[in-house]
């Protein structure tokens, strides 16, 4: 699913994050949806979340 839309994103939702450190990289991190940090409806790099071990990233992918 596509993590540029907040609808998508619930939270308890597995997904995969990029991290600020790991944008010109790409890394991905895992982890379990805590807080939707984003207020708009859609953002073209993707919503901002807080994970519950607590990493703040924006969502390229939702796994579950």
């Amino acid at each position: 699913m596509n993590g540029q839309q907040r609808a998508n994103i619930k939270p308890g939702l597995q997904v995969e994050i990029v991290l600020k450190k790991d944008q010109r990289t790409g890394n991905l991190t895992q982890g379990v949806v805590k807080d939707i940090l984003t207020n708009s409806a859609n953002h073209p790099h993707g919503i901002k979340v807080r994970l519950e071990d607590g990493q703040v990233g924006r969502v390229k992918n939702i796994l579950s």
